[in-house]
């Protein structure tokens, strides 16, 4: 990499289907010849980001998400596919949820490709950033197996069953860092945070949603609150880019152009973010030896 390049710090958020914007930052990250020196992901940030380190282009993964959303009816299949109880389990340990979705399994039928299986076998470093529902802590994954800390990064409360993964239960990283800039080690010369945790707030006031609405609205909820009560202090000078995406639904992966159309400004941001910091570079000069 040129010396005028920025080394970046690459930082996707938690928010389901509003998650397909990252697209959007690994497109531009190509068309300006920059490859991140790592990234942090949680949730779909994880999923997205460990296909993008694991060679993926922008544009490849934006017509996989187009092509694997265009079909509902194949993608409920894939999705009953992968589901992990039955009917019968509504009446056994404690009311069970029976359509629960295997991370893995989802993760198998969905992504692109096979993962690598190894984070050391990725083509940039990726920290993942998962929940350990028992000891009730942020656990980050730099090493080892790799589908299945990135499943139980995903693993929703009540959608997605649990993930066990080196001796831990472990949900979704969005229940603890769904923007995960604190996962970024550095050196880089800036941090920057995708952030789709906003969902738009629904006029009508008063109906009661359905169970899985109820679900992914808390979760957002809960997400948008713990971004905003962050207060660590990065490595690196921080750049937060809010995507435009906060009419879709954590759930609207059928809206996949529209995602993508809404989040398209999201490019210039990053852009104009970007030839600064080498602007800054090119006059500062080669460091010191």
């Amino acid at each position: 990499m040129s010396e005028t390049k920025p080394r970046i710090g690459l930082v996707l958020g938690s928010g389901g289907a509003r998650g397909l914007a990252h697209i959007i930052a690994f497109e531009t990250f190509d068309r300006l010849g920059i490859r991140p020196a790592e990234i942090a992901g949680a949730s779909i940030g994880a999923i997205l980001g460990a296909a993008y380190a694991s060679g993926f282009s922008g544009a490849a993964l934006r017509q996989h998400a187009i092509r694997e959303f265009r079909n509902r009816t194949e993608v409920m299949t894939r999705l009953f596919q992968a589901r992990v109880g039955r009917i019968s389990d509504l009446w056994r340990q404690g009311l069970s949820n029976p359509v629960l979705i295997d991370a893995e399994g989802t993760l198998e039928r969905f992504l692109p490709t096979v993962l690598p299986r190894h984070f050391e076998d990725l083509d940039i470093p990726l920290s993942v950033v998962a929940a350990d529902l028992h000891r009730m802590e942020r656990v980050i994954f730099r090493e080892g197996a790799l589908a299945p800390a990135v499943a139980a990064s995903m693993a929703i409360p009540g959608l997605v069953r649990p993930v066990v993964h080196q001796g831990r239960v472990m949900i979704d990283g969005g229940a603890v860092d769904p923007l995960p800039i604190r996962a970024i080690r550095g050196p880089v010369d800036l941090i920057l945070a995708i952030d789709i945790s906003k969902a738009a707030p629904k006029e009508d006031g008063q109906s009661i949603p359905g169970s899985v609405e109820v679900v992914t609205r808390a979760f957002d909820l809960l997400q948008s609150a713990l971004i905003e009560a962050q207060n660590h202090v990065p490595p690196a000078p921080l750049y937060r880019i809010r995507a435009r995406v906060d009419a879709f639904a954590a759930l609207d992966f059928f809206s996949a152009r529209k995602i993508l159309a809404a989040a398209e400004p999201m490019a210039q941001e990053i852009e104009t973010i970007v030839q600064a910091i080498e602007r800054a570079k090119a006059l500062a000069g080669p460091p010191r030896r």
